[in-house]
């Protein structure tokens, strides 16, 4: 079944800008039953007029394509019944919103991420806080008005490499629905004077008009160091965290902008950036522990030919120290293994990732995972205003 889409009726005297445009640039296109214009126009944060009518175009190419095969291109007229069958789903949407970059969000928008809860292993109590804090104010809002507090603008996410802060980020965006500006702290960083801070403005800039957004700071201790103990003569790292400390107190008045942190050296980030207001939350993301091993190595064996023998509890409990990143590591090397006994069809066994735990050895020893320990300690986790009582409690 199909219809063709006309101009939506007002809904108590008010219509989503969007909703309406883009009903406009579908009006004579073949939507399924179940296409709903109208929870579309609300995930298309940041699209202009132009980047809709580019959106209604690409969906449609999208849907052709599917037709293809069944058309005899070397003949001049296409049959009725393959004409009458061509619909536009909402899968060609989500297709087609993968190549259009919004206006708002050029030059900085570095892609769609697509990384949900399921595929991260492990950490559930640091996904409910997540979920609780971040994806609520998006998609909750109510929920925090409700209570009489704000949600936190900023969380700042630390612990040692290879444990996943970054998947962490884009499950937040995805799980969100939020646009997404992932930037790496070195590239803000420029030997011009007044570039790197007109950057930071730039990014914050963007934002605002593409709320909501959340932006996120990798490595974010390159700039963001402690003015006490930075030995820069030009002076650029202090002033280009200056410039992100009033950024950051700008997008007070904008309530769907928050800002994502992450870092492995929380030790050397100023003080000033971790105050309530600016970061009001800071989550420490621990190695894995023997169950969280065990379900990362799931995650990555979904698409892998395992053999029979192959027992994932037991790869992770021979795995004690090991991160995300060195499991994915052991896998990737387990499955060379078995390709070169055979290439055409591989079959990873237990003795391959054997061989593999042979050659890679755990990147998080007892001394760092001690430090990390002792800096968590010293650390404070705190929910702004009480909101802990109001919401958890």
């Amino acid at each position: 079944m199909r219809f063709f889409s006309r101009s939506p009726p007002r809904r108590d005297g008010i219509t989503n800008d969007r909703e309406e445009i883009l009903h406009i640039h579908t009006r004579g296109m073949p939507l399924e039953s179940h296409v709903d214009i109208g929870k579309i126009s609300q995930e298309l944060y940041g699209f202009t007029g132009a980047d809709l009518r580019a959106l209604a175009r690409e969906a449609a190419l999208h849907a052709l394509r599917r037709y293809l095969p069944k058309i005899d291109l070397e003949s001049d007229k296409i049959p009725s019944e393959i004409l009458q069958s061509m619909v536009v789903k909402s899968v060609d949407f989500k297709e087609a919103r993968k190549g259009i970059v919004p206006t708002a969000l050029r030059e900085v928008h570095v892609e769609m991420p697509s990384v949900s809860w399921s595929m991260i292993g492990g950490m559930d109590s640091l996904k409910t806080d997540l979920r609780e804090n971040i994806i609520w104010a998006i998609r909750r809002p109510e929920i925090f008005q409700r209570a009489g507090v704000r949600p936190p603008k900023g969380v700042m996410i630390y612990g040692p490499p290879g444990c996943g802060k970054t998947l962490l980020a884009r499950a937040i965006a995805t799980e969100s629905g939020a646009n997404f500006i992932a930037i790496r702290g070195p590239e803000i960083l420029s030997k011009w004077v007044g570039e790197s801070e007109q950057a930071v403005r730039e990014i914050f800039r963007k934002a605002k008009n593409s709320t909501p957004c959340i932006i996120f700071f990798d490595e974010i201790d390159s700039i963001a160091r402690s003015r006490a103990s930075a030995q820069d003569e030009s002076g650029v790292g202090e002033r280009v965290l200056s410039q992100l400390l009033t950024e950051m107190d700008s997008t007070q008045n904008f309530s769907e902008i928050f800002v994502l942190g992450a870092t492995n050296r929380p030790d050397l980030l100023d003080m000033s950036l971790l105050r309530p207001g600016r970061f009001d939350l800071m989550f420490y993301v621990p190695p894995p522990d023997e169950l969280a091993r065990k379900a990362i190595l799931e995650i990555i064996g979904k698409k892998m030919p395992l053999s029979k023998d192959v027992s994932m509890l037991e790869i992770a409990v021979m795995t004690a120290g090991y991160s995300g990143a060195d499991l994915e590591s052991v896998s990737r090397q387990a499955a060379i293994a078995a390709l070169r006994r055979d290439k055409s069809k591989p079959r990873i066994s237990m003795e391959d990732f054997a061989q593999s735990l042979s050659k890679i050895k755990p990147s998080l020893t007892k001394d760092v995972d001690d430090w990390y320990k002792s800096l968590n300690k010293r650390l404070t986790v705190s929910l702004p205003n009480g909101a802990e009582k109001t919401l958890y409690g």
